[in-house]
């Protein structure tokens, strides 16, 4: 299920998000399994990240990130052009 973010907590993750560079880039061969799964391994370990969407018209990057926040369960801070922020918390410790 994808986060749904307040105003107040995306305006955050805006600032925080600013100087980051994409650390994950989708070429011409789209969102695969491996990006995905990359993509999955970014979260995990920075919880922000920045996405670079490559290819193809505004709809199919639509339809890119969309699923990519879907498979992800991350929320989409902000998009802007062709790059998304995307943000999950760390799942909480239940130990």
């Amino acid at each position: 299920m994808t986060q749904a973010l307040q105003s107040h907590q995306r305006r955050a993750l805006k600032q925080r998000a600013h100087h980051l560079k994409p650390v994950v880039l989708l070429g011409a061969a789209g969102l695969t399994e491996p990006v995905l799964a990359e993509i999955e391994l970014a979260l995990d370990h920075h919880a922000l990240i920045k996405v670079r969407v490559n290819g193809g018209d505004r709809d199919i990057r639509d339809a890119q990130v969309r699923t990519i926040t879907e498979e992800t369960g991350a929320a989409l801070v902000q998009r802007i052009g062709n790059i998304a922020v995307l943000y999950r918390a760390a799942p909480e410790d239940t130990a």
